[in-house]
């Protein structure tokens, strides 16, 4: 069995609508430009506030892919 090495990345997703959404966003976006991802891990979850009401949820996402030379 060969080695591998992976190289993780942080992003933060967001949506009007939900954390998971938020989620989705980020996986999304980081699809469209690196190849092979394999794990994606919340590490954090907040919101933004206007005017005393929540107006996005946000997520901080590690994401890992397969390093290639």
């Amino acid at each position: 069995m060969s080695e591998s090495v992976y190289k993780v990345i942080e992003l933060v997703g967001t949506s009007e609508t939900s954390w998971e959404k938020a989620v989705e966003a980020a996986v999304s976006k980081a699809s469209k430009s690196l190849r092979d991802l394999r794990i994606a891990e919340v590490s954090q979850l907040d919101v933004q506030i206007k005017n005393g009401a929540v107006e996005a949820y946000r997520a901080k996402v590690k994401v890992s892919f397969k390093y290639e030379d």
